[in-house]
């Protein structure tokens, strides 16, 4: 157990018991929310940076045509 559940455990053992579970229930999907928006995150993240590679390199490849075409 990582020491995120160990905290969680103690803060619903502090819990009335007739409430335990729907905290733990709440704060898990909390979490795994939480974990899936920053994977969405990082995925449009690197798919941006692909782009803004992928237009650069594009642009250098063009600089170099024209340069070679005028004969520098």
């Amino acid at each position: 157990m990582d020491s995120d559940q160990r905290s969680l455990e103690d803060l619903v053992r502090d819990l009335p018991p007739d409430s335990r579970q729907k905290v733990r229930q709440f704060v898990e999907t909390l979490l795994d929310n939480t974990r899936d928006r920053a994977k969405k995150r990082f995925k449009q993240n690197w798919a941006g940076a692909l782009s803004d590679y992928r237009e650069e390199y594009t642009a250098l490849q063009l600089q170099q045509k024209s340069l070679e075409w005028r004969g520098d």
